[in-house]
C-alpha cells in the first residue's frame, strides 16, 4: 500500500510539472512575440505565466529571447521544489520601436 501511495504522489507531481511547463512555454512565446513587435514582453508573459514564475527577456541584434522559470511544488511536503524552464525566440519585426524592450 505505501508503494502505491508513493507512485500516486509521483504521478500527480509529474502531471503538475507538465502543466506548469506548458504554462511557461505559452508565457515565453507571448513574451517573445510581444517584445519582437516592440511591446513589453515581461508584461505579456506575466499575464500568461504560472504563479511565482520569473520572466527574462533579452534582445540580441535582431533576435528576442524570452525565458520563463517557475517553481513546481511537489506533493510531498518534505521534498524539494522542482523548477521548470521554457525559452522562446522570435525575430524582431521590421518597424518595431528600437529600445522599447
Amino acid at each position: 500500500m505505501p508503494a502505491l501511495l508513493l507512485l500516486l504522489l509521483a504521478g500527480l507531481t509529474a502531471v503538475n510539472a507538465v502543466t506548469a511547463q506548458a504554462g511557461c512555454l505559452h508565457a515565453a512565446r507571448e513574451a517573445a512575440l510581444a517584445a519582437a513587435r516592440g511591446g513589453d514582453g515581461s508584461a505579456a508573459a506575466g499575464r500568461a505565466a504560472p504563479p511565482g514564475a520569473s520572466v527574462t527577456v533579452s534582445v540580441d541584434g535582431n533576435r528576442v529571447q524570452a525565458t520563463v522559470r517557475a517553481p513546481v511544488r511537489t506533493l510531498g511536503g518534505r521534498l524539494p521544489r522542482v523548477t521548470v524552464v521554457a525559452t522562446a525566440v522570435a525575430a524582431v519585426e521590421p518597424g518595431a520601436a528600437e529600445g522599447s524592450w
